[in-house]
């Protein structure tokens, strides 16, 4: 089958995929016949065309967007030295994993907790987005570090080879999907653990306050509109980052 045709075949799949997934929901809704419990999904695209002309909903979706974004970057730029640094010194390796396994272990609610005695609720979601990224980012990198192919690497001394160029004739080639893997695996889990800390921690003009408000109030029918808003948001970043992470990755290795 063609390329195209595959993909055509691929897309036609997900979108019944998503229709037979909102039968299932009308349906549990209708059986459920209580609106506390569970709204159908007209209910809820009805909301989705109002409440976002509501005020502060854009200040309150940027507000949740840039900190968990903050600790998605700061989890990938310092995942990524610490990575370089285990995969150069075996010694540097040995003092993380313990710091790594405990992250990586211990469950996200506990860590919400206890950084609520140490940092303001603003700071919260950063954290915990942060925290949630650096295991796998490192994970991830320090395994395509430790597959990498020696001769090319010796390769490149044998030729005097300048490090930007080595970087990217050599390390990046064997690194590009344990990156692209690492990115596409923490945005999603980053966007989780932010939301969490924000349902917990509840600091003013975040997403995760209305999600608990809506909780509280009984407003079913909100909180589906922002737990959909959240996944929107959350898939159309990690789109929009993989594709520019990916350009970016062809325009070096053209350079």
């Amino acid at each position: 089958m063609a390329p195209d045709g595959a993909r055509l075949k691929k897309t036609a799949g997900r979108v019944l995929a998503v229709l037979f997934a909102l039968l299932l929901w009308q349906i549990a809704a209708e059986l459920a016949n209580l609106r506390i419990v569970l709204v159908t999904p007209v209910e809820v695209l009805r909301r989705m065309c109002t409440i976002w002309r509501e005020p502060g909903f854009f200040e309150t979706l940027w507000f949740s967007f840039r900190h968990i974004a903050a600790g998605f970057f700061l989890g990938l730029i310092l995942g990524s030295a610490f990575a370089a640094l285990a995969g150069r010194f075996s010694w540097i390796e040995t003092l993380l994993w313990p710091f790594m396994v405990t992250v990586k272990t211990v469950p996200v609610a506990s860590f919400i907790v206890i950084c609520l005695i140490w940092l303001r609720t603003e700071s919260l979601s950063v954290f915990i987005s942060f925290l949630i990224v650096l295991p796998v980012v490192y994970g991830n990198l320090l395994e395509g570090i430790k597959s990498e192919d020696r001769g090319m690497k010796e390769l490149a001394e044998v030729y005097h080879l300048p490090m930007p160029r080595r970087m990217i004739y050599v390390h990046l080639p064997q690194l590009k999907p344990f990156i692209f893997s690492a990115c596409s695996t923490s945005l999603g889990m980053a966007w989780k653990a932010g939301v969490a800390a924000e349902i917990i921690g509840t600091p003013n003009g975040s997403v995760g306050k209305m999600l608990y408000y809506a909780k509280i109030y009984l407003d079913t029918d909100d909180l589906l509109c922002w737990t959909l808003v959240i996944v929107a948001v959350s898939v159309l970043f990690e789109k929009l980052f993989m594709l520019l992470l990916r350009r970016v990755c062809r325009r070096l290795e053209r350079a």
